[in-house]
């Protein structure tokens, strides 16, 4: 994606099944969970570089031996950062006790970071400064083990203000109005009652301390959960861990956020995504499993596992920017699905340039549309040997034209590469306007100037402002024709409220060019309808009942906002024609069958809370308010 956009976190549950010491004596060191989580956590960087996080839990050491440990991190390289501290004490100790560095119960009393149950986060900011109080896991302190909580998620609740009242309904004292806080002083509320509900039930059989440990054997996770989600509206999948040693993955009911699990004889292990799982563990595909949305994955004390339902599903709207752009590509699933979307814009590709391949150069924009491109590609070689057999079978007269029919392949170059050391995405947004065009480098001399067209597909066009500030203006420079840019996902039209930092009306070129449209056509009394249906929804807290922004698009054809978006975006002084192709939200939806979380498209939210957000963002806009709008 040319437009850099944060987005989703990423989460990493390590729960081994043995004893320490079984670890040790099979993989000779006492860092085997720590080196799994560590690596769990590489394979996902992708989904969070605004920081890390890594708690641990130890199960059943003696009074007196701290049994939490956390490290968070807002460093560069926050995950290796992390680590080396970890690694540090663990080669210290080795150094000093190398006997004794074989001996779990030593291990256990001395050294942090040797627990069974380990947690691990990946942070992508869409709310709060990027500081070390804002990353997870995030940490409820008792002096009983069982009411300790450790949280960190893959999550935005669209409800915060609600779940805040609650929590003040309930007699606490929240110290932010911020979904990461409600949500864990939530569960952690539930969890208090838990524990009571369990002293109360076993306190005339049992006595002190041999009670806590009854307790802590029948903590029920799941009614706690349910207890704990009901009032939950967003896109969650939220992972935790007792001081007791019980952890559990709960997902929402639509399957918003992604979340997998693998487990054996030795590892219980979830994860933001498969090929994190695969890696690590070198298991099978088939054996790596989805959380099923409204479910919780439970890791008992004892760890023995199970999945149990906390919510009744909805139905399932997986995320598709998931497939699309967010989660590894090396997923053969994603692989496979990516390539799709791809092949599936070839016939608006070949109407935008008259069915001319002979004077067509096709390329991708770096990095992450490469895969589309593949699939680009592909499509163009099916267009080809249909093409051939069409023609072979009505008859070809001349030895020549056979000749060019069988051996004419699509002309491929790389026109754009990435320059790696430029890194724009550091910068405040004046600053990165300037450096766009360093952020490229484009290759001469491969088009036939004033003959050639240029196809280039990216993942995604959101704002469009790379294209406008840098990549057009490269391209120009090869002198092409026509230039089109070809987006392998369909126009960005409406603002995200489940964990995707796209929450501002303005920032989507789709918007600002329907809202064009409509003052070109004399259509501006749809703004202001629009706006007094939001504003009075709001003031009748209605607002999460209908999506009142759709009325902005409707009056438009698809291809109209996309003729409108390339007349914005055409810098001046560009002498090639130029024009932008959107993949249909058809197309996507057979391309992804399993994910049609598509929102961020058709404006349909999965959840009430989609339409409240969307609502408020409209008129934060019409206000000229920069505030995210949940």
């Amino acid at each position: 994606m040319s437009d850099a956009i944060k987005h989703e976190c990423g989460i990493a549950l390590i729960r081994l099944r043995k004893n320490y010491q079984h670890y040790i004596d099979k993989y000779k060191t006492p860092l085997y969970g720590l080196q799994k989580l560590h690596l769990m956590m590489e394979k996902q960087v992708n989904r969070g570089q605004d920081g890390a996080g890594v708690a641990n839990i130890k199960i059943d050491v003696p009074p007196g031996h701290r049994y939490i440990s956390r490290y968070r991190s807002v460093e560069q390289n926050a995950v290796s950062d992390i680590f080396n501290k970890i690694y540090k004490k663990f080669r210290k100790a080795h150094k000093e006790n190398k006997e004794s560095f074989k001996d779990a119960k030593w291990v256990q009393e001395n050294l942090a970071f040797s627990g069974e149950v380990l947690l691990g986060h990946l942070r992508y900011g869409t709310h709060g400064q990027n500081e070390i109080e804002n990353c997870h896991p995030m940490l409820r302190q008792s002096n009983w083990r069982s009411r300790n909580l450790v949280v960190a998620g893959n999550f935005n609740m669209t409800n915060v203000e609600e779940l805040f009242d609650k929590l003040v309904s309930l007699g606490q004292h929240p110290k932010e109005e911020v979904d990461t806080v409600t949500v864990m002083e939530k569960i952690g509320h539930f969890l208090d009652e838990e524990n009571q509900r369990q002293f109360e039930f076993h306190r005339h059989t049992y006595e002190n301390p041999e009670l806590s440990d009854v307790i802590e054997d029948n903590i029920d996770l799941k009614r706690v959960l349910q207890r704990s989600c009901r009032d939950f509206d967003g896109g969650y999948a939220m992972s935790g861990i007792t001081g007791h040693g019980s952890a559990f993955v709960v997902r929402d009911p639509s399957g918003i956020r992604p979340a997998y699990w693998y487990a054996d004889d030795e590892v219980v292990v979830v994860a933001s995504e498969k090929q994190a799982i695969k890696t690590s563990f070198d298991c099978n595909y088939e054996d790596i499993q989805e959380i099923k949305p409204g479910h919780a994955l439970i890791i008992g004390k004892n760890g023995e596992y199970a999945q149990k339902k906390i919510l009744d599903p909805l139905p399932k709207l997986s995320c598709s920017f998931e497939r699309i752009y967010f989660s590894r590509g090396s997923d053969p699933d994603i692989y496979a699905e990516r390539k799709k979307l791809g092949r599936l814009v070839i016939p608006q590709i070949l109407e935008e340039i008259n069915n001319d391949l002979k004077n067509t150069v096709f390329s991708y924009i770096p990095n992450t549309a490469e895969t589309a491109f593949l699939g680009m590609i592909d499509g163009l070689e099916d267009h080809l040997a249909r093409e051939r057999k069409q023609a072979i079978m009505e008859g070809i007269l001349f030895e020549k034209d056979l000749e060019e029919l069988l051996t004419f392949r699509p002309r491929v170059e790389k026109l754009i590469s990435k320059n790696v050391k430029v890194r724009t995405f550091i910068t405040n947004d004046g600053e990165r306007n300037e450096m766009v065009a360093q952020g490229y480098d484009t290759t001469y001399e491969v088009i036939k100037k004033g003959v050639d067209s240029a196809v280039l597909i990216d993942d995604s066009i959101v704002r469009g402002t790379t294209l406008e500030k840098g990549i057009l203006g490269l391209l120009d420079r090869l002198q092409p024709k026509k230039i089109v840019i070809v987006s392998s996902a369909p126009q960005i039209r409406f603002p995200d409220c489940y964990g995707i930092d796209m929450s501002k009306m303005k920032d989507f070129v789709a918007f600002r060019a329907a809202l064009e449209l409509l003052a070109e056509r004399n259509l501006d009394h749809i703004i202001e309808e629009t706006l007094e249906r939001c504003q009075a929804a709001i003031e009748e807290n209605t607002s999460h009942l209908e999506n009142f922004v759709k009325a902005i698009y409707a009056p438009f054809q698809d291809q109209e906002i996309s003729d409108k978006i390339a007349q914005m975006l055409r810098p001046k002084g560009l002498k090639a024609d130029f024009s932008v192709i959107y993949q249909t939200v058809e197309n996507l939806n057979k391309a992804c069958p399993n994910d049609l979380g598509d929102w961020y498209f058709t404006g349909n939210y999965p959840t009430p809370g989609g339409n409240r957000v969307v609502n408020k963002a409209f008129v934060n806009f019409m206000k000229g308010v920069e505030i995210r709008a949940y």
